[in-house]
This record gives structure tokens, sequence and C-alpha cells, in this order.
């Protein structure tokens, strides 16, 4: 299984501009593809989509076109394109009419070297170039989480004006003595959501719930942010068709990195939620988990409010993360049906209205539970490819751990204040004091019993 690490680089001025010189130089053969299928499209040819007619293409124009860019980065980027434009051709195949073809240029592109090519020593990395050049050695920030036998690639990239280093490896699949693998036998539903990314419910009774509320909590600060800063800067922006002035050029780096930080902070704190499941998982010696699948809201126009919501609840990648992760450690992932399971009583099976907070309350059969773990415990027992119906009996959760994702998000440590936040006194009640988190990272609630009970018809 391939697994992918992404490392920042500490480079001097001059390695930088090399760097930056390698990713625009890639630019230049994606722009040059545009440029050639242009020319064919106007002559009435077909255009170039193949990566063996695109490399061919390329080798025409002999060597040194491409400044400090080697045949196998620009390659790497020829096979972007190929890939882009091939994915396209599927997409509108299948009906898809909003897939575009690759026909937007770009300034940086990113740039991929294979085993073979570049040399990793400890916390230095040979970036090639092209023959005649001087050689290009760069640092790393920290080392990289494989052994170097293990890597297959390496790729170059920027990101909020940062430069980084995409490492590739071949990880082997987890192995287990013997009587502690996971079993294909056992099986737990996963519910996906934005309050809590994971609810797991698990066989004998176990369940699991990862709190998300650091993520939302900044997502909200970083656009509140955002538009302060916007309005800040409202007055001094430059007029349509005006050159920048270097005061703005400051002003747009800074929002790039600003940008690209809380871009990995939210990447960080989804790997961190992943993680817990999982080895929640292996300790479950759980073999199947049945994630539900809530991709189809996707479709759904639900106004500009909750449609931004939608966007930051990426759910896209936490299948990807969950799915990478659980298949390193031997678990088998399966995407179900979800409909109806947030809505539906697991004892009488009837429809009930949705909760404001995160109790479930049936008004026909007085059950009561929490409304995420219900669900799991509904996607568990689906069947892969099936229909909504839930053919065997539920098994709710009765003892529950709790988890927290994202610790190191402003906020979430010991202060528990947001250093965003404006100086001042706090807004509403300040609550009961809590003790400070434990440095292992672990949720101070130990496990507790859900009230998955029957209460009498008008009793609260």
């Amino acid at each position: 299984m391939h697994r992918t690490a992404r490392v920042a680089l500490r480079v001097t001025p001059g390695q930088r501009r090399r760097c930056f010189g390698l990713l625009r130089s890639a630019g230049d053969v994606w722009t040059c593809v545009l440029e050639v299928n242009a020319w064919r499209r106007r002559r009435r040819d077909v255009p170039l989509s193949g990566y063996q007619e695109l490399c061919r293409e390329m080798a025409a124009s002999g060597p040194g076109t491409f400044a400090e860019l080697d045949t196998t980065g620009a390659r790497s980027v020829l096979r972007r394109f190929s890939d882009a434009w091939f994915a396209a051709a599927k997409r509108r195949k299948g009906g898809d009419l909003s897939a575009r073809f690759p026909r937007r240029r770009r300034g940086l592109v990113p740039v991929r070297w294979y085993h073979g090519t570049f040399t990793l020593d400890g916390r230095r990395v040979r970036i090639p170039t092209a023959k005649g050049g001087a050689p290009l050695w760069v640092r790393l920030a920290r080392e990289v989480p494989y052994p170097a036998e293990q890597v297959r690639s390496i790729t170059l990239l920027c990101e909020g004006g940062r430069l980084f280093l995409d490492v590739t490896a071949e990880v082997p699949v987890a192995v287990y003595p013997p009587d502690e693998q996971p079993d294909p036998a056992r099986v737990a539903g996963v519910d996906l959501g934005i309050i809590h990314p994971y609810a797991v419910a698990g066989p004998d009774g176990e369940g699991l719930l990862v709190s998300g509320r650091a993520i939302r909590a900044e997502h909200r600060m970083h656009l509140a942010d955002t538009k302060a800063r916007r309005r800040a800067v409202a007055p001094r922006a430059p007029k349509p068709g005006q050159k920048g002035s270097r005061r703005w050029r400051q002003y747009r780096r800074r929002a790039r990195l600003v940008e690209g930080r809380h871009r990995r902070r939210v990447r960080q704190a989804q790997h961190e939620a992943a993680h817990s499941v999982v080895s929640w998982a292996v300790r479950q010696r759980v073999g199947v988990l049945h994630v539900g699948d809530p991709r189809g809201v996707l479709d759904l126009p639900a106004g500009r409010r909750h449609n931004l919501r939608l966007r930051q609840w990426q759910i896209g990648r936490l299948l990807q993360v969950l799915t990478d992760k659980a298949t390193l450690a031997g678990i088998t992932v399966r995407l179900v049906d979800e409909r109806g399971t947030s809505s539906t009583c697991p004892a009488c099976r009837r429809r009930v209205p949705k909760p404001r907070g995160r109790t479930l309350s049936c008004p026909h059969c007085a059950f009561s539970g929490h409304r995420d773990l219900v669900a799991a415990a509904s996607i568990a027992t689906r069947i892969p490819g099936g229909g909504p119906t839930t053919p065997t009996a539920v098994v709710l959760p009765q003892v529950v751990t709790h988890r927290r994702a994202g610790r190191h998000l402003p906020g979430a440590g010991r202060s528990r204040r947001d250093p965003r936040r404006p100086p001042g006194p706090a807004r509403g009640s300040v609550g009961p004091r809590r003790p400070a988190p434990p440095p292992g990272g672990e949720s101070l609630a130990p496990k507790a019993r859900i009230h998955n009970v029957h209460r009498k018809p008008g009793a609260r």
C-alpha cells in the first residue's frame, strides 16, 4: 500500500529561487501543451491527450527548452495533464456535462520524481535538475516518517507561498500476533457528521464518539478573521486595471500564508480523528467498517450558509483518510446507504422528527438515545449496495468512549481560548472550572454509559 507524507522544506534564498524556477518551468510545460492543442483545434486536428504522444511531442523540442527542469519532471507534468484529460472524458461520457477538459493555464505546477532519480539522505534531498546544471540539495524540516528504501517518489509543490515535498512510500499492511488480528465477522458502523466527524457503533455494546467541535470552531474563526481583514484593506485595494502596490502584495502574501496554515490545521485534525477510529477498531478486533455515504446531500441546494457548511465538512477527504488508515491496519471499509438512519427509531422502526440536539427521542415508543450512535448502529446492519432497509436487529452501544480531534488547534489546548479572539471580557457565562487536559491528548471523560432507555410517553 502506498502512503504519502507532506514535509516542509527549509531552503536558502538561492534554493528557494531554484525550486520556484522548477515549478514555473512545469507551468510552462502545461501551458505549452495547451497552446499545441489550441493550434491543432484551429487546424481541425485531433488534440494530443495520450501520455506517449505528449512525450514524443516534447522530445521533438530538444534539450534545455524548459530551463532547469529535467526530462523526468517534465514527463510527470505530461502524465498529470493526460490523467486530467481522460478523467474529464470519462465523466462526460457518463453524463456529467459539468466536467471540463484541462484548458486553463497554471503558473506553478507540482513536479514529481520517481525512485532512482533522486537521493534521500536523512533530512537532505537531492532534487534532479537538467543535465549540466548544479546539483540542488534541499533540507527537510523534519525526518521522513518512512525508511529510505520504501520511498517510491517525491513531489515538489507550493502551498500558501511555502515549499513542500510530498514523499510517497510503499508501506506493508500491519501484521498482528495470533488471536489479535481483526475479525471479519465483527462489523462496526460509522456515521459521518460535522459535530462528530466519526460516530462508531461496534459489537459487544461498545461505541466511539470523536468530537469535531474544535474543527468547526477553526472554520468559523478563520472565516471571521478573513472577513475582518478584507474589510480593513478594502479602502486601499487597487481598482480594476490598476497595478497593486507593495503593501497590497504583502497583504496578498500574508493572506495566502494564513489560508495555507488553516488548511494544514484542518487536515491534521482530520487525520487525528481517523486515527482514533482505526485505533479503537483495532482494539475491538473489528474487521469490517460499514461507513454511511452522505455525499448525496452535496447535490441538494440548501442556501448560501448551509452550502458553506457542507463544503467545509469535506466528506470525500474524511472517507479517503479513514479508508487509507483502515486498509493499512488490515480492516475492510464498505460504503453503505445511510439514508434515514438519523431519523428512524431503532426500536419501532418509525419515522422520528429531526431533533434539535444530539438526543433522538421517539414519540411513538418513548425511546431515547444519542442520535449519531443510533445512526451508526443502524449503518452497521446495512448491506453494501442495498437499499435503506435494516435486515437485522440494531445493537445500540452501551459503553461509549469519547475522543477529541484537533488538540493542536488554537483554543483547544490548556488555555481554552482562541488567540484570534479580540481581547476583553468573554461574552456569556464562564461556567464551571475544568481541569487541564492531560499531556497525552486523550479526553478526560471516562468510558460513559449512554442513555438508551425507554421513557413513558410525555415524560422528559
